[in-house]
């Protein structure tokens, strides 16, 4: 009997369908392009895919993108892929971030309790799990040649005109939630932007497996 292939976790499927890739704006698909490019030349070339998400703090846009971003790779059957993220400062990865992804399907884990904690963030059963902390994009557990640098933020866009090593760069930036902290709509803010990148993100492996 052969082995089924894994699934995402049921409530992440359900997250997946429900994104409208319809919704993406003209300009907007126009900005995702060179990243839709990018990655057929790498399929077509049968050649690993190292994507890095790059945000200033490494604290929310960036670890959503890196989770999405290799979460949507496996759904859509996007293989030698690894999404990474990086700051051009460290902080930690804000835990509204976190919650809305777990509150997505994602089985979230924090493995340590310092100032920076290590999370075990999971998409599927038999997969390794993604790890998240904050971390600067050059650091060691990132990749340091020949890898997409996709600049999430306006501020890391601007603040990092050059990133050592990174074969093509990409600014497709978000909106901060950040602006949303602490008021009665944080949850529905980070949900939405996180469930934006989802979408895109979703059109860019859809249209370079296609």
């Amino acid at each position: 009997m052969e082995n089924e292939k894994p699934q995402v976790f049921p409530e992440i499927e359900t997250t997946i369908q429900s994104l409208n890739i319809k919704d993406i704006a003209t300009d907007r698909k126009k900005t995702l392009q060179p990243l839709v490019e990018f990655l057929q030349t790498k399929i077509l070339n049968k050649s690993h895919i190292d994507l890095n998400f790059i945000c200033t703090h490494n604290s929310r846009r960036s670890h959503l993108s890196q989770v999405w971003g290799q979460t949507l790779a496996f759904y859509t059957g996007i293989k030698n892929i690894s999404c990474y993220s990086g700051g051009t400062e460290a902080t930690a990865l804000f835990p509204v971030a976190a919650e809305t992804l777990k509150n997505l399907g994602f089985k979230i884990r924090k493995l340590s309790e310092e100032k920076n904690p290590v999370y075990s963030i999971k998409y599927a059963k038999n997969v390794h799990p993604i790890i998240g902390f904050s971390k600067t994009y050059d650091d060691d557990f990132n990749p340091k040649s020949g890898f997409g640098a996709i600049m999430t933020c306006s501020q890391a866009d601007e603040g990092c005109p050059f990133v050592a090593g990174a074969e093509k760069r990409f600014p497709i930036t978000y909106e901060d939630p950040k602006a949303f902290d602490n008021t009665p709509y944080q949850a529905k803010k980070y949900e939405e932007r996180c469930l934006q990148i989802a979408t895109e993100l979703y059109y860019v492996f859809t249209k370079a497996m296609a």
